[in-house]
């Protein structure tokens, strides 16, 4: 069984090489574009290897926005959409419950509006109607007298549901970007690039971004725009939520994608559409005062603040309680009432971090009885956890163990007692080496339904099957995943030298943005550098270190470890892979690192082995001399009673053998007690009773403080006369 607290090394994998060829072409893109080397590695790195596609790359002289109408059924969708409009139909946009959703909805809304369009939205709720177009839905719908229904990222399973539409006189046109299935809605368009049939070259446009196309194509061929204005006006409008649902939902960010998020994030920063300035005040601010600053300094946007600070806020509308609220938001023309909502989202964002929280605790524990060598696909359920939640808990738990995960929730369920025909409902994570689509695919005879990508689905299952799915999921995984891709693998782009990592590297790298999929942040690799100082922040949520190599120090960050969970004390050497970012406080501007991983250096392992050999020979009886500093002497002994004692009347009584070294260096740097010294410390305090000492896993020590008059003499431990005997006397 594997233990939740289990710590699984992670595979470094280094980018950048020492080849001849290499060193060379490096240095020609760093002399012809005059930039730093180590962004032209970067650069390398990225597959731009020589000097023109380098350019091209920092000033996006290759990216280009591509011909609308060779998207599929393009031509169809524009031809229904502009019939319903002229009859003055009633139309409703149709969107999924995510950001990528909530954009897509926003943005057509937006534009059919400007169209003179008589336009609804409808997006389903997340808990009680589930993912997807639904025959209730499209009732409801109707009765409100819409006529023509148009999806924005989801509709391309909905092949049963489109039919029942049209049998009540409800036409639909549909828009996504999920995989497709070997059977498509009958509908008057389906658009979506995935499509086999679809020639369309870029196929990772996220769904608001197969919207952008409808309407870029709509202005072309209705409006009579070229295409170079339809893109530009549409780019003005709508660029900022197009940006958005691209980021949130992880589209690779090159090609199409680098022109809409570079755009994007520029018309953010200045942005007039009073939502989602609200949204960036209230997320940005926790207190009135710190508002008040923040209208004074601007936030820095980038595809990081999007995807970490402003997605979550929106995602949370939608798994907690009804995505409507974040449409609201984005189409609000009052102030008052946009901060209203704004500041709503980020406090529904807070319950969502408690929900997930407390789902993630228990799933831990059912991990634990879990024996994932044999059944490789992490299945879990339960009868109460949030719908809107478990995505977010099955992306942990696949981060975590490097595994796919799928939880289910019953959660909804109107029997009163668990029965066989209970529908779950779940969401999944997957990693490389298995098509989560496929594998749902192998199973489907035992699903209700399901939907998704190549790492993430969503799905329907009742109680009576989920035995038999999981087996069946894991029968799948078994076939098609190695034990090597169940290893996490972190890249880097290349090792530095300590005196590489400066302000100026770090804004370099600014010439490489946006990052995302596809052109992620550059990570590096540090090594042999010494842990002068360990923090915990944010109630030890946190962890700040300064690391140095004797004669500069770096302040580095890592976020999400505590300081106790780092198996990391004060004068390691460790190799730290990093981001570099400019940290910016009270008007100074520092290279900053952001540590991804960390382990203990080559030589701190070898150094940590041969104290282990040492200590067993001496242990045998083998001689050692003064220089070796083995032998403890009453000040050892006592400076260990001491802070032992007082620790434990603190109220802790669990210490590592190398926390222990560490407290003692802290409190004491006049004090030498390493790792073979303190292990016979440990011996003889066990062998007098001074102190109960029980060893409750590898070097980890739980104390109970003896209180006694009486005085017990070191001079009666036989160990430590057999070591004094030990010692190698000069002369």
């Amino acid at each position: 069984m594997l233990k939740n607290n289990e710590k699984k090394e992670k595979n470094w994998l280094i980018k950048s090489n020492d080849t001849p060829e290499y060193l060379s072409r490096v240095a020609e893109i760093a002399s012809a574009l005059g930039i730093n080397p180590i962004v032209a590695k970067l650069l390398y790195n990225r597959d731009y290897t020589d000097v023109a596609g380098a350019k091209a790359f920092i000033y996006m002289e290759s990216e280009m926005l591509m011909n609308p109408f060779k998207m599929k059924d393009i031509d169809k969708g524009i031809d229904g959409l502009r019939a319903a409009i002229e009859r003055g139909d009633r139309i409703t946009v149709y969107g999924d419950y995510d950001v990528d959703g909530v954009t897509s909805v926003c943005t057509l809304y937006l534009y059919l509006k400007s169209l003179g369009a008589k336009v609804d939205y409808y997006i389903p709720n997340r808990a009680g109607e589930g993912y997807g177009v639904s025959t209730q839905a499209i009732d409801a719908i109707k009765e409100n007298g819409t006529k023509l229904i148009i999806t924005v990222d989801t509709g391309t399973t909905a092949v049963e549901e489109v039919e029942y539409a049209r049998s009540i006189g409800v036409d639909f046109i549909v828009t996504d970007h999920h995989e497709c299935r070997s059977d498509l809605p009958d509908a008057l368009a389906v658009i979506n690039p995935h499509r086999p049939d679809c020639e369309y070259p870029f196929k990772e446009l996220a769904g608001v971004g197969v919207v952008f196309k409808l309407i870029c194509a709509y202005e072309e061929k209705v409006i009579g725009r070229s295409r170079i204005e339809a893109a530009k006006r549409i780019f003005s409008l709508y660029a900022d939520l197009v940006a958005i649902g691209t980021i949130a939902d992880v589209m690779p960010i090159k090609e199409e994608n680098r022109i809409i998020v570079r755009y994007g994030l520029s018309m953010i920063e200045n942005t007039e559409r009073i939502g989602l300035a609200a949204l960036i005040e209230a997320a940005s601010a926790k207190n009135d005062a710190q508002r008040a600053m923040q209208r004074k300094k601007k936030v820095k946007i980038t595809s990081g603040y999007i995807g970490y600070t402003i997605a979550p806020r929106i995602n949370a509308a939608g798994r907690i309680k009804t995505a409507s609220m974040a449409v609201e938001l984005f189409l609000s023309t009052d102030r008052v009432r946009a901060k209203e909502i704004a500041e709503e989202l980020c406090h529904t964002n807070k319950e969502r971090q408690a929900e997930e929280n407390k789902i993630m605790q228990e799933a831990y524990k059912k991990i634990e009885q879990y024996d994932i060598e044999k059944d490789p696909v992490i299945v879990l359920d339960a009868d109460n956890w949030h719908h809107g939640v478990i995505g977010i808990v099955a992306s942990r738990i696949t981060e975590k163990y490097t595994r796919p995960a799928i939880l289910v929730s019953f959660e909804g369920n109107e029997s009163v007692t668990p029965s066989p025909d209970d529908v779950g409902k779940g969401s999944g994570r997957s990693i490389k080496g298995m098509n989560l689509v496929d594998a749902l695919c192998y199973c489907s005879e035992h699903l209700v339904k399901f939907v998704g990508h190549e790492l993430a689905a969503g799905l329907s299952v009742t109680r009576g099957e989920l035995d038999n799915f999981r087996r069946l999921i894991n029968e799948y995984a078994r076939e098609n995943l190695t034990e090597s891709d169940m290893v996490q693998t972190v890249e880097a782009d290349c090792e530095l030298d300590f005196n590489d990592v400066n302000l100026a590297l770090a804004k370099s790298i600014q010439l490489l943005e946006p990052f995302g999929v596809s052109n992620p942040i550059p990570a590096f690799v540090l090594r042999g550098v010494t842990v002068n100082d360990i923090n915990g922040i944010s109630e030890g949520k946190h962890t700040r270190l300064s690391l140095g190599n004797g004669r500069y120090t770096l302040s580095a960050m890592y976020f999400s470890n505590s300081p106790d969970s780092l198996g990391i004390y004060v004068g390691d050497k460790v190799d730290v892979l990093f981001n570099l970012d400019v940290n910016e406080w009270g008007g100074r501007e520092t290279a900053q690192i952001i540590i991804r991983d960390l382990k203990p250096s080559v030589s701190e392992k070898e150094r940590h082995k041969s104290e282990i050999a040492r200590f067993e020979e001496i242990k045998a009886g083998a001689p050692f001399t003064a220089e070796e500093n083995i032998l403890p002497d009453r000040e050892d002994f006592a400076a260990l009673y001491r802070m032992i004692q007082g620790l434990v009347r603190s109220g802790v009584d669990t210490l590592k053998h190398r926390d222990i070294i560490s407290r003692l260096k802290s409190s004491d740097p006049g004090l030498n007690i390493g790792y073979i010294k303190l292990k016979l410390m440990i011996m003889i305090f066990k062998e007098l009773n001074i102190l109960s000492i029980e060893e409750i896993g590898y070097e980890t020590y739980k104390f109970k403080i003896y209180y006694s008059t009486t005085k017990k003499s070191l001079d009666r431990s036989t160990l430590l006369r057999h070591l004094r005997s030990q010692l190698i006397r000069k002369g």
